[in-house]
Order: C-alpha cells, then structure tokens, then sequence
C-alpha cells in the first residue's frame, strides 16, 4: 500500500530472477510468468477478481524448484465469458502449449471450469479454491451492474476490496491481504471493470468431460468472499473429486498458507501423473525459459473440440481415458504426511500488517467520502451559482 507497504523479501528474489513476458495477442496483451522444465505439462494459474500473475510467485518458486513448469497469467481486458475463452485458447497457441492443468481460486476458478466445458481437449485437470458455478449471485448484489463498465477506477477497487474479510487477522493472513492489495493498485480502470463485468454477466457452467477424478477442490474453512452456499454448489458438481480443506487461510491460500497449498497442488499433479523433472532445474537459465528445449509436451495438437467419447483427449484411446490415476507411491505417501505436520504449524507473530491495513482503509474510506459528497452535494450547488451569474451577465448586457 502506498507510503507504507513494502513488498516481501522473497517477491523481491523472485522477481529479480523470473522475468514477466508480455505479448500482444489480437488487441490483447497478455502478461504471464513461465518458469520450469518445458518438457513437462504446465500448471497454469489463474488469479481471482483482485489477483494478477504475481500473487502466484510462491507456488512458482516452489514447484518450479521441484521440476515442473508453472504458468501464472493475468486476466486480459475482454469483457464477455466467450471472449475469454478463445483469447486464452489464442495464448496457449502462442506460447505452443496445448495439453494443461488448471489452477484457478475465485473467478479464475469459475474461467477454468468454463473453458474446460468448451475447449474439453486441452483441459487435463482441474484444481479449484474458494469458486462457484454460476454468477446470479454476484449481479443480483450489484445495483450498479448495468453501467460497471463506465465506473471510474476508486469505485471499482473500493468495491473489490470491500469484498476482502477486514478485521483482526492473524500475521500471515494480514500479509496476504496487504499483497493483494498492492496489487489491485496497480490495475487499470480497463482491467478492474472487465473483471467485474464477468462476475456480474450471467453464465454458467455446464456439464464437463472431465472425469471427477482428475478434479481436486481446495478450500479453506474460516472465511472467505465466496459464499459457502456457492462452494457447497461446487461440491455437489462434482462428488467425486479430490478433496483439500486448509483450516485457515482466508481469501488467499496460496499467499497465506503457501506450504500446504504447494504439497496439494504437487499431490495432484503426481496423482493425474505429471512426472516432474528436477533433473532439469539445474538448467533452467534466467529468462525463465526453463528447462532444455526438447520437444513441447504434445506436439500434436488436434484443433476439433467437439466432445467425444474419451473423456477429452483426443489422443487416448477409450481405454486409457477411463485409466485409473498414477499408483500412489512411498514418496506421495511422504507429501502426504508432510502436509500434515505442517497443517499442525501454529503461526504467532506481529499484528503490524494488520494494523496498517486498518489504517489505510479508513484513510481511503475518508478520502472516497469526501470526494462522493463533493460530487453529488457540492457539484449541483457549483453549476446552479454558474447559472445564476450567467443570468446576470445577460442581465447588465441588456441594461447597457
């Protein structure tokens, strides 16, 4: 936040070693992190309403280091769910990229379900934290839905981060939220508004090829924007997908509580059996190019997306789509109980960050009232006193 926010030691590495890529796609620009082995099937990350590529720097540091490709995007300025769609099926040809596992939390978890009822053939599977299915919700709360598209940009953060739990928060959780809000500052009035067009546009998803089994669903149990009834919605979607409930860890987990979600997210990874490569993390130079060049996973890339019989891949036989999940090994075995000494940690600690927060929000809160009270008090008084003078004039010119 500004005059008082400093960004943590361990962003600052990694921004210092993971380069940001930027390419124009149609009239898009897509910012993205890649980093990893390319020889591995990425995890590609999608960030909520309030995230951008950079709130995913931990699981990229950690997975990376562990021998697979992450990818971590921003969410383009396109306004539409079917737009979204086809611009990041454009990315993921442009960045020759055609078999993935989503990693979505909020909206992006709502945008990777979608695309994978749509674009079934590329989606392999599915890790999604604190989302939903459907947006009614989220436009029925919004009175101003129709025109968020002409809200100016203190509107639209205010009433993002009126969305985030405020309150006593414990260390970790208020450094979270201290990240993201830095990184709302740096959002366009474009970018802040497509993105809450999306969660106001009415759409919903629909049926997936995409076996449960190949779906994890990570939630957290104390607190979080997402309404529970919308995640208990999720949870009947699909009943037999993996299940991963942090304790705590708020909004953001992956911030938050990065250990536990980095062994869940590797944990699933193993169980849909992505073989990781740390082999080749030696390799991997400084342009975050990772890995040596080697052939792109799947090379051929088959463009039909009709559904078919073979649960979405096109590739596969109907006997290996319906395959059960890579043997749990010794080593799963050791992540798994590694996630659970570490779920036993108890984090004590400052409550500065906290108390900042607390006092940036009022200092805002002040500033945004004061400037709505000048708009629609003052402003009205301002051009009556303007015709007034103007009546006057005409007057005395009359006169003379």
């Amino acid at each position: 936040m500004k005059g008082v926010y400093s960004a943590p030691g361990d962003y600052i590495h990694f921004k210092s070693q993971v380069p940001l890529h930027k390419i124009p796609i149609g009239t898009k620009q897509w910012r993205y992190y890649d980093f990893g082995p390319k020889v591995v099937p990425p995890l590609i990350c999608l960030p909520g309403t309030a995230g951008t590529a950079d709130v995913y720097y931990k699981q990229i540091m950690s997975l990376s280091m562990k021998g697979y490709r992450v990818i971590s995007v921003d969410i383009p300025c396109v306004w539409n769910h079917q737009e979204w769609i086809q611009s990041f099926e454009k990315f993921l040809d442009a960045i020759d990229v055609h078999h993935i596992h989503l990693y979505g939390t909020s909206l992006g978890g709502f945008l990777a379900q979608l695309f994978a009822q749509h674009r079934p053939r590329r989606v392999k599977s599915l890790i999604l934290s604190n989302t939903f299915l459907e947006t009614s919700s989220f436009s029925a709360a919004m009175r101003w839905a129709p025109i968020v598209g002409w809200a100016p940009s203190f509107l639209l953060k205010r009433y993002i981060l009126t969305g985030i739990h405020d309150g006593p928060q414990e260390p970790f959780i208020a450094d979270s939220v201290d990240f993201v809000v830095s990184q709302v500052e740096t959002l366009s009035r474009d970018d802040l508004a497509s993105r809450l067009a999306f969660t106001v546009d009415y759409a919903s998803v629909g049926p997936l090829l995409l076996s449960d089994s190949f779906i994890t669903i990570m939630d957290t149990n104390d607190y979080s924007s997402i309404p529970q009834e919308l995640k208990d919605q999720l949870g009947e979607r699909y009943p037999a997908a993996r299940r991963a409930y942090l304790k705590t860890g708020a909004d953001f987990p992956f911030l938050s509580r990065p250990d536990e979600v980095n062994l869940h997210l590797q944990l699933h990874l193993r169980r849909v059996g992505v073989e990781a490569k740390p082999d080749l993390v030696r390799t991997i130079p400084k342009d975050g190019s990772g890995g040596s060049p080697g052939k792109e996973n799947d090379e051929k890339k088959d463009h039909d997306d009709q559904p078919n019989g073979n649960g979405g891949n096109p590739e596969s036989t109907s006997k290996e789509s319906q395959s059960p999940p890579a043997p749990e090994s010794s080593e799963y075995h050791g992540l798994y109980d590694q996630l659970l000494s570490s779920a036993k940690v108890i984090s004590i600690g400052r409550q500065d960050s906290t108390l900042m927060k607390n006092q940036h929000i009022l200092a805002t809160g002040v500033l945004q009232v004061t400037w709505e009270f000048f708009i629609f008090s003052l402003l009205p008084i301002y051009v009556c006193s303007l015709y007034i003078t103007q009546n006057n004039v005409w007057k005395f010119r009359e006169l003379v």
